[in-house]
């Protein structure tokens, strides 16, 4: 028999052949024994080993393999000549969110994204695997991945550094309670006025009053608003049983005055500065309430002091944070309509100041064309009354002092530059814009899953709330103080009533729009949108809700800033009531 002559043979076999293969069958195939020829002439074939056509085909099969990974044929699944041919360099591993991300083997090192988005380290390549650019093959995976870390980086919380609700009221305090609310002979009459967050603060203010003067705090008389036509009285918005319990330690709470009262013409003082101490209202009105037993106040609209001792701090904190709850039906239904925005992932809750009488007050412009201009104007030039910003101001200066709200098309820009994702659920708080829909166009194409009550609300649901503005503004408070993010296009107080209860519940994120710096950049034109995002994320990377001391903010209301005063990040006990 002729000498078998060696040869070096190549074959194309599909990778999904070779995929198919275990690497336990080809391992076995590499390992196991040669049988020994009975030709002595012939050291690699036998005679029956000669003639067997499986044998053929695992050997032309091996050779074929062995010569194409030798010429630096690329097999995708494949790696550099291994024991375990069919390993993965990079196996798909589906995480919680349910998107692929890759998984860095043999070598190959992850790549990591910097916070703005950008690759931080390269992808490695595996030893001996040529010099072939893998950028190219994942870039749109980690372009995916930027967008996730981008969207997860907006829902992010900030750290609110262990601080917890913190009432330690002093020893003498509580001694003095037990006077305070057994006293029979004063009591104090409140008339709060407003919208509901005005009330609210009003409210809050009246407890601490009737607190200074060992009076009795009768049910605070909700006046009827002249703008909403609102005739609620308080026990229709707040739950005035849980008012009364959380609050028994602290001032006694009476539906009504005593019979022996009815026919006492209470002392009324209609003249209170603004920012009184407590010792100023002892010196004004404990004298006169001895004597009369009465006292009757109205417009306590910033009336009281917000540098206050520290245990009426801790006062005002426990009326705004835990005695004010909503009455039931109405925590009831806005609980539910937060429920429904949860139920497909995080969102963000707006508070926009786009009103008719919102912009006739401000002494700004909606910037929806000359039509609504004009229409803004006639009104205040009727009703000069109405302006509260300072006359001696053009409208464009206020604009860029940071004095007028923001519209739609700025609110869009900002939430955009802050990276806000497009599938964003966003629940709108507050009243009908001027120019109705096509006010709010900006934002309703950048960010299509946007809703309010009406929205959201089964039919029948609001009915009960219909004539309530009070009742409806309750409602948006409440899916404002559930959601994840939010953010109001103006101060106002229900900003600054939802900014402190958002840092009394463990900071949650809560964007102030840094108007007087950023609005000059929405006047450039030429800025690039890249620049822009960059300047305008920079400009907030200190406002998203993050721990604000209110030492370093002197003469602000601790309801707004609740640290130091009430809330503690030492190991001690946290009393909350």
């Amino acid at each position: 028999m002729a000498k078998y002559k060696k040869q070096q043979s190549y074959i194309s076999v599909p990778s999904q052949i070779i995929n198919s293969l275990t690497s336990s069958s080809l391992q076995s195939l590499l390992e196991s024994p040669k049988k020994s020829s009975k030709n002595g002439n012939n050291k690699f074939f036998g005679i029956g080993s000669y003639k067997s056509p499986r044998l053929w085909f695992f050997t032309l099969f091996f050779f074929g393999l062995f010569g194409m990974l030798r010429c630096g044929i690329k097999l995708d699944p494949l790696i550099p000549f291994s024991p375990y041919p069919c390993f993965t360099t990079q196996s798909q591993v589906s995480n919680s969110n349910g998107y692929s991300k890759p998984r860095a083997e043999h070598g190959e090192k992850e790549e990591f994204l910097t916070s703005n988005g950008f690759a931080k380290s390269e992808v490695g390549i595996a030893p001996d695997s040529g010099k072939s650019d893998s950028k190219s093959l994942i870039s749109n995976r980690y372009a995916e991945k930027s967008g996730k870390d981008e969207a997860s980086e907006f829902w992010r919380q900030p750290d609110g550094m262990g601080y917890k609700p913190c009432l330690d009221f002093s020893r003498e305090y509580r001694r003095d309670s037990q006077g305070i609310v057994k006293d029979r002979r004063k009591y104090l009459l409140v008339v709060v006025s407003g919208g509901m967050n005005q009330q609210r603060n009003q409210i809050v203010d009246a407890v601490v009053i009737a607190r200074i003067l060992g009076a009795a705090l009768v049910v605070p008389i909700l006046q009827v608003n002249v703008v909403w036509g609102d005739e609620s009285e308080f026990s229709d918005i707040f739950d005035l049983e849980h008012f009364k319990r959380v609050l028994t330690n602290d001032v006694r709470i009476v539906s009504s005055l005593p019979s022996t009262y009815i026919m006492t013409r209470p002392v009324e003082e209609k003249r209170t500065p603004l920012h009184v101490s407590p010792q100023w209202i002892r010196a004004r009105y404990l004298k006169r309430l001895n004597r009369e037993g009465v006292l009757l106040l109205r417009g306590l609209d910033s009336r009281l002091s917000t540098d206050l001792p520290s245990d009426l701090q801790k006062l005002r904190c426990k009326v705004a944070f835990h005695a004010l709850r909503f009455a039931p039906k109405i925590l009831e239904l806005g609980n539910k309509l937060a429920e429904r925005m949860h139920s497909k992932g995080p969102y963000l809750a707006l508070h926009l100041r786009m009103e008719k009488d919102v912009w006739v007050r401000t002494g700004c412009l909606p910037g929806l064309g000359d039509k609504y201009d004009e229409m803004i104007n006639d009104e205040r030039k009727q009703r000069p009354e109405l302006l509260t910003a300072r006359s001696n101001m053009t409208y464009h200066d206020r604009k860029l002092a940071g004095l007028c709200p923001l519209n739609a098309l700025e609110v869009t820009r900002l939430l955009k530059a802050l990276g806000a994702p497009k599938n964003a659920r966003i629940y709108w708080a507050g009243g009908q814009p001027l120019g109705g829909k096509e006010a709010l166009q900006p934002l309703t194409k950048a960010f299509p899953h946007f809703y309010n009550k009406e929205g959201i609300a089964l039919p029948g649901e609001l009915e009960p709330f219909a004539n309530s503005a009070s009742s409806m503004a309750a409602i948006d408070y409440i899916v404002s103080e559930n959601s994840n993010v939010f953010m109001p296009s103006h101060g106002g107080n229900m900003g600054h009533a939802l900014q402190g209860q958002r840092a009394y519940a463990g900071h949650k994120k809560y964007i102030t729009p840094n108007k007087r710096q950023m609005l000059h950049h929405f006047l450039n034109t030429s800025l690039p949108e890249d620049q822009f995002n960059t300047i305008i994320k920079d400009l907030h990377r200190e406002s998203l809700g993050q721990l604000e001391l209110r030492t370093s903010k002197a003469g602000r209301d601790v309801t707004k800033y609740p640290v130091p005063e009430c809330m503690c990040n030492n190991s001690r006990s946290h009393s909350v009531l």
